[in-house]
């Protein structure tokens, strides 16, 4: 005879949050379903005599929390590496349009480098502008997730500036520090690429890890 039982869960803020959640409750033998709303912030679970000390335990897993309490952090867990090197990447590719655009664009339009703007007005302009772009591109990824442009814009606005302002800041000061100043060369992207990766990736993982945030 199976057996339901409603446990609240916090941290979760979108679909894709209380998809991992449901999928993880249901990928354990005798859970039966698992019904779970980021609105509510409860999992409604019909199982077969399943402790709640394991549903508990696999709901933590995903990085949510259970009465204020997640899952002990450390840095051991492949599929939050994995899933942080997936967000990194959508943010990195955001984040370079933007800035490489504006680089490009004062190297290559006679007006605007006639302005005479300093090295490091360039790179502000084009970290702001990375940043721009990277918000507008996962509002994009997410609108069909989230259900409409109003909750896609306000989950990736909510996505991490700590990240986002690393990931350019380190793209930038690798140009600089290489060229002299923001100059744009087929060999010098893939290096700026790299390092504007690796720097928030470590980051992204604790942030997925321990609090479960991020919805890329």
């Amino acid at each position: 005879m199976s057996e339901s039982i409603s446990i609240d869960i916090g941290g979760m803020t979108c679909d894709g949050c209380s998809g991992k959640v449901k999928k993880a409750l249901e990928s354990i033998t005798g859970v039966i379903s698992a019904e779970v709303s980021h609105e509510s912030g409860v999992a409604v679970i019909e199982h077969k005599k399943v402790s709640k000390e394991v549903l508990i335990s696999s709901i933590k897993s995903t990085g949510y929390t259970v009465d204020g309490k997640g899952e002990d952090f450390h840095w051991r867990d492949g599929s939050v590496w994995k899933q942080s090197a997936h967000n990194t990447k959508w943010c990195l590719i955001g984040c370079s349009i933007g800035d490489f655009g504006t680089i490009a664009a004062f190297q290559s339009i006679a007006y605007l480098d006639a302005l005479g703007w300093s090295a490091m007005s360039i790179m502000m302009l084009a970290m702001f502008n990375g940043i721009m772009t990277s918000i507008a591109l996962e509002t994009f990824i997410l609108i069909k997730q989230m259900g409409g442009i109003r909750e896609a814009f306000r989950v990736a606005i909510g996505m991490s500036l700590i990240s986002m302002i690393a990931m350019e800041s380190s793209m930038n000061a690798t140009d600089i520090l290489i060229m002299g100043e923001p100059t744009l060369t087929w060999w010098v992207i893939p290096i700026m690429l790299f390092v504007g990766f690796i720097t928030p990736w470590p980051y992204n993982y604790w942030r997925l890890k321990k609090y479960g945030v991020s919805c890329h």
